[in-house]
């Protein structure tokens, strides 16, 4: 036997013994767990709302709002099959609220979002408010608050749910509790939060008590506005187009601390230049038509359809009309811990 397999073979002895005392060596493994760039281990994947909605009103048929609590099909990555996630720390999927049914009162730490994708005229109750949703609203239900959604509409109402479920259940600190009726009291007139919070002025005397906005519906005529006039008050940016952040009025930071979300628009004609950072993205478009190239893969998109960029892939977006894209992502975690990184340079 020469000395290689003479190595090995003590190598091989060693790593049976250490093994029985749950240990193992770093040696073996640490390039993988500390890898020169980021390797992800999901992937791009798109998702056609002319080829999903279908599903989505089928599945109205065979279970109601409140037999589900939340009837929602996962928008699950295909390389994280059985894990209920779009990314490794975030969950994604569609909820369908027929008219007349409401989708009973809960609570969870987990943090939610809720873009709405179709209809207008439902609603949702946060803390004793309720807001009424139409198409491109962006409503959040934050950690630990009492929510529930009906619809007084004569439409379905379709809209994107954002979760950082597998990030909470990293940490094992999720809890929830079922409302004690399907509708929580409603205690404040609708209205109020946008009235204290959304005007650049806060109350003189208000102090917050959470991380979380509290503001908890960000209207898209106002998003809309705001993307129009940053169109006309220069040129694109080369990497993101017009893109705007979401903020909480009260620190200027995310409206959730555990997700970031933004909203941009992309010129008729216009192609980003070359772009990749470390959070992963999902994405849901709002107007428009185009593609994007995800690495080597291209996602034609039009109108409510979503995607996912992973962390660290090269994304280029090209709009044949003019677009609008919502996307969010785990940013603002990496942020907090100094994780997070982007580049701009094309390579």
């Amino acid at each position: 036997m020469d000395g290689a397999s003479t190595r090995n073979n003590a190598r091989r002895d060693f790593y049976e013994r250490i093994d029985g005392l749950s240990m193992a060596p770093l040696w073996e493994s640490l390039h993988q767990l500390v890898p020169p760039s980021p390797a992800p281990k999901y992937v791009p994947v798109a998702w056609d709302y002319d080829k999903v909605r279908p599903f989505l009103m089928e599945s109205g048929s065979l279970i109601t709002a409140k037999e589900a609590v939340r009837r929602v099909l996962i928008l699950e990555n295909p390389a994280l099959r059985g894990t209920a996630c779009t990314t490794p720390t975030l969950y994604a999927g569609l909820q369908l609220i027929l008219p007349g049914e409401v989708a009973p009162s809960h609570r969870h730490t987990q943090s939610a979002l809720r873009f709405i994708v179709e209809g207008e005229g439902a609603y949702t109750a946060v803390d004793g408010e309720r807001t009424i949703m139409h198409e491109g609203d962006f409503v959040i239900t934050p950690t630990w608050t009492w929510h529930d959604h009906g619809n007084d509409s004569s439409r379905p109402m379709v809209w994107l749910d954002g979760l950082d479920i597998p990030l909470v259940a990293l940490f094992n600190a999720g809890f929830a509790e079922n409302g004690e009726t399907d509708e929580q009291p409603i205690t404040t007139p609708p209205g109020t939060s946008d009235a204290k919070f959304a005007s650049g002025l806060l109350p003189v005397d208000w102090k917050p008590t959470r991380q979380t906005s509290p503001i908890f519906n960000y209207p898209y005529a106002r998003t809309r506005e705001a993307l129009h006039g940053l169109k006309k008050a220069g040129p694109p940016d080369a990497c993101h187009g017009y893109k705007l952040r979401y903020v909480n009025p009260a620190n200027g930071g995310s409206p959730m601390a555990t997700m970031g979300t933004f909203m941009q628009l992309l010129p008729q004609g216009f192609e980003t230049a070359p772009y990749r950072s470390t959070d992963g993205t999902v994405f849901s478009v709002v107007e428009g038509e185009g593609e994007s190239r995800v690495g080597d893969q291209v996602f034609r998109w039009k109108k409510r359809d979503h995607f996912v960029v992973p962390s660290w892939a090269r994304v280029v977006h090209k709009a044949d009309s003019e677009a609008v894209l919502f996307s969010f992502s785990d940013r603002p975690v990496q942020e907090r811990l100094d994780l997070w990184r982007e580049d701009r340079s094309g390579r």
